[in-house]
């Protein structure tokens, strides 16, 4: 607050609209011209920030609208005419998301400039040139990044390349890239004393710990992944019916399951008495800061995951946002349940892909374990 009304002096004295300079540009400004008349050093000063910013979310949860904190960056256009166009084909005729893009089109443009130092371009290509290039990135690169830039060049050369006539060959069947052996690792998982230890960690004492709870003991119970759980919505749970609709992200699957009473009432405590009030979004779990908003990406679950295991004494750098799905899998296969169910309810479309759990099942492979000769 100190600081709040240190800058409220200087709006005053300079006659600024306090609202108008809530941005970290202008904040920057007011810490410069602060630390001259206080003779100190800008950056001893960071605190500033900190609570101009908070300023700047509760004119958000207010409702009074003040500038965006920090300005969205411009998308970077592509580097070429060739690249924009192509961009412009993945998002119109691919259906490609923006983020598929962009990683297409660094791809493409690292060849390019590997191209370019070879003296070559992409009208006299030759199968050479991208043997090379993959060559020589395999010896910086894992193998499946190297495969994923190898589809990516694979792709450019037979839907744009090709079949636009610019080159009168079709290379892309001859790129070959790293084999990848499916599953060739099995899923990380937590025992599951481990994920009851977790549930325990929590301190649902706050309204904080009662949302980690019942997004944590949601996604052990259920299975759910970080990007399913950070979508759900009230209209998403049936409480009369006792059901819970999911939608796959990745695939568009929907199903529906069954909402079991530990976790209803999980849930319902946390929106009786730790879900903010006067929150602007329908989404079922939120930030626990104005302007109390949905949660922009899975890697939030994965500190929240984390946080706890950290407070249960539980360590290891496989502690993901999806360790919890996969912990409930191998749990399931473990107690029994066929895999087609499983495979149902985490919403695959490849029943195949639950071999990968099947892996990480201890239990049942200790079961199936051949006798050790004396």
């Amino acid at each position: 607050m100190r600081r709040i009304r240190s800058f409220r002096s200087y709006c005053a004295e300079h006659g600024l609209i306090e609202r108008e300079e809530l941005t970290l540009e202008r904040a920057n400004r007011f810490i410069g011209w602060y630390a001259r008349r206080q003779n100190l050093d800008p950056q001893s000063l960071g605190l500033f920030r900190s609570a101009l910013q908070s300023l700047n979310r509760v004119y958000h949860g207010m409702g009074l609208a003040p500038p965006d904190w920090r300005s969205p960056r411009p998308a970077k256009p592509p580097a070429t005419p060739l690249l924009a166009e192509y961009a412009d084909y993945l998002l119109r005729h691919r259906g490609n998301p923006q983020v598929t893009v962009h990683k297409k089109l660094q791809h493409i443009g690292k060849f390019q400039g590997h191209l370019i130092q070879a003296g070559e371009g992409w009208l006299s290509i030759g199968l050479t040139d991208v043997d090379a290039f993959l060559v020589s990135y395999a010896q910086r690169y894992s193998g499946s990044h190297v495969s994923d830039v190898a589809c990516s060049i694979r792709c450019f050369l037979r839907f744009f390349l090709h079949w636009s006539g610019r080159i009168p060959v079709d290379l892309s069947e001859a790129v070959i890239a790293p084999v990848q052996p499916r599953l060739e690792r099995p899923r990380r998982a937590l025992a599951w004393e481990n994920v009851q230890r977790l549930l325990k960690a929590v301190d649902r004492s706050t309204p904080m710990g009662l949302r980690d709870y019942a997004l944590l003991l949601m996604m052990s119970t259920h299975g759910l992944g970080a990007g399913e759980a950070i979508r759900l919505r009230f209209d998403d749970i049936d409480w009369e019916a006792g059901t819970l609709s999911v939608v796959r992200p990745k695939t568009g699957t929907a199903f529906t399951l069954p909402l079991l009473p530990a976790v209803a009432k999980a849930v319902a405590h946390y929106l009786r008495d730790g879900r903010p009030s006067g929150t602007p979004t329908r989404h079922l779990f939120v930030q626990m800061k104005v302007p109390f908003g949905p949660f922009a990406a899975s890697s939030a679950i994965r500190h929240i995951i984390a946080k706890h295991a950290r407070a249960a004494g539980i360590s290891g750098t496989f502690l993901g946002s999806h360790v919890l799905r996969h912990s409930h899998a191998a749990r399931q296969i473990d107690l029994g349940t066929l895999p087609r169910v499983v495979s149902e309810l985490l919403g695959h479309r490849d029943p195949e892909s639950l071999s990968a759990y099947v892996r990480i099942a201890t239990e049942t492979l200790r079961d199936v374990a051949l006798p050790v000769p004396a």
